[in-house]
């Protein structure tokens, strides 16, 4: 039985072609269906939960089944759905062809099963959808078999076999380079980026077999073209390398641009590309350089509402961090008003880490502004739903900034609470970066001194681990996201936060 949830979300992730096309299915009906009933009631407001959703369809509808209504409505929007795509995109028009030349078949139409599957060997050999090429080809050679080869040459057979052989080689590169990229990506999601010499020596296996694999090979083709810069990239950025890693994505972004007819849609691969040059030229302080490829990113508007969501969520976050990453709150809270309507009340649409990122930076943007009790409840939505967002890389650092914002607001008692339980996860999963024990040792030593003079003399002594944590390039996994030194310089100095983060941007400057 599919869950509510299930179904309320991708009501909402309906983009209006969907949900016309939803509405024409049914115009013709002289009495409304009882799942078009619950269709509406979804529709009709986004904050609606599942259970308010169920008990007003019960009250409407008191000898109606809710579940199995709900399956059924899942069921329709989910053939309307497919129906659209097979319109609009080859990879699902491919696969269509396929099913309908087997149809074909069966109904004795020979000629006809084998004129779709040549125009689809055609078709997905232009587009590389390997995939459906494969099925196709194989398809063709089975049905000719059958049929006892109708005047088909010897020659033409071996060469069919051998353009299906060469397909294999193909998905089998490709195959191998996905998963290296998949192992890379889950190591790094699950063990954090790399924080020592020792963890960057966990990597060189992968790295090792990706060079191995790229050596070895004389198969080129877009998608393991795509998948090697995407690795390197990943790559580089976990162990710190920035510089080498905005170069694989300058790469990459030329290669996706010069094969746009390949773009999947909506464009994911190049969306993760500009996110990825953005994010580096964020950690070389060039900022400067990422208004091409926001604008660049501001262009891609596609019939998805999730997909646009991201794509304005993006744009929001890059846009923001030249302010907070140099203190300047107050524009940086007039940004985050402009995109109320746009973004902050189309949340639903995000998925689970850009909800957890938005409220992150939101965070940490009212934390500039001492609007503690705001920040707070910008973070309660995620820490309080723990089991949800704890295993997302950015949980850690949401914990830690609300270990501050608790600091903020003198509420110690959580604070040792909290403490102990991020203390656990450190030592469970043996990682943790040096400005995060910093961060739980401060908060959990209220007592600053009280005159100036020993203030000054506190920090001189602890400033010097803060600037070895900076030059360190494994704590700049952390620091990128925000300079968490420059609060607790903040506290120590009882100067502005902004003020310390401007001075320390000033000081990365002139280094």
């Amino acid at each position: 039985m599919f869950k509510s949830e299930a179904l309320i979300s991708l009501i909402h992730s309906m983009s209006r072609s969907e949900k016309k096309a939803f509405k024409l299915l049914i115009s013709n009906q002289e009495r409304k269906p009882y799942y078009v009933q619950l269709f509406e009631l979804v529709q009709k407001d986004v904050n609606n939960t599942s259970d308010s959703i169920k008990a007003e369809f019960s009250s409407l509808n008191p000898n109606v089944s809710y579940d199995t209504t709900i399956t059924y409505l899942y069921k329709v929007l989910l053939d309307v759905m497919l129906q659209l795509q097979k319109e609009q995109d080859s990879f699902y028009s491919h696969f269509d062809k396929i099913m309908k030349a087997r149809i074909l078949y069966e109904k004795s139409l020979f000629d006809e099963s084998l004129d779709l599957l040549r125009k689809v060997i055609i078709e997905a050999g232009k587009s590389e959808n390997h995939f459906a090429l494969l099925i196709a080809s194989r398809q063709e050679l089975e049905y000719l078999l059958a049929l006892n080869f109708p005047n088909i040459e010897e020659k033409s057979l071996l060469n069919k076999q051998f353009k299906i052989n060469q397909v294999i080689r193909v998905i089998q590169k490709m195959n191998q380079q996905s998963s290296l990229y998949e192992l890379l990506k889950h190591r790094v999601t699950h063990k954090g980026n790399v924080r020592s010499e020792h963890q960057k020596s966990e990597l060189n296996d992968l790295v090792t077999s990706e060079m191995s694999l790229v050596a070895s090979s004389s198969v080129e083709n877009f998608e393991i073209k795509k998948l090697h810069q995407l690795f390197q990239a990943n790559y580089l950025i976990s162990v710190g390398d920035y510089k080498s890693a905005l170069h694989s994505f300058y790469e990459l972004n030329d290669l996706l641009e010069r094969n746009r007819h390949l773009w999947s849609n909506p464009p994911i691969y190049y969306l993760m590309t500009l996110e990825g040059v953005l994010d580096t030229l964020r950690s070389l302080r060039n900022y400067d350089g990422m208004t091409h490829f926001i604008s660049q990113m501001k262009k891609l508007k596609t019939k998805s509402p999730n997909f646009n969501a991201t794509v304005t969520c993006l744009v929001f976050l890059y846009e923001l961090f030249p302010q907070l990453d140099t203190g300047k709150f107050k524009a940086a809270e007039d940004l985050m008003r402009s995109y109320n309507e746009n973004l902050l009340k189309k949340t639903h649409l995000l998925s689970l880490s850009r909800t957890a990122e938005l409220s992150l930076y939101t965070a940490l943007i009212y934390l500039g502004l001492k609007e503690f009790k705001k920040a707070k409840k910008n973070l309660n939505a995620i820490v309080f739903v723990g089991k949800k967002y704890s295993s997302l890389p950015l949980y850690r650092t949401i914990r830690l900034t609300n270990l501050i914002i608790l600091f903020e607001l003198k509420e110690f008692d959580l604070i040792k609470y909290e403490t102990r339980s991020i203390k656990r996860t450190i030592n469970t999963e043996d990682k943790g970066y040096k400005i995060e024990l910093k961060i739980i040792k401060f908060v959990n030593k209220p007592n600053l001194p009280l005159t100036s003079k020993k203030r000054e003399e506190l920090w001189s002594k602890i400033s010097k681990d803060f600037e070895q944590i900076r030059h360190d390039p494994f704590e700049h996994q952390t620091l990128k996201l925000f300079d968490f030194s420059a609060w607790i310089e903040s506290k120590v100095r009882r100067i502005p936060l902004s003020q310390c983060i401007n001075e320390s941007v000033q000081i990365k400057h002139i280094l």
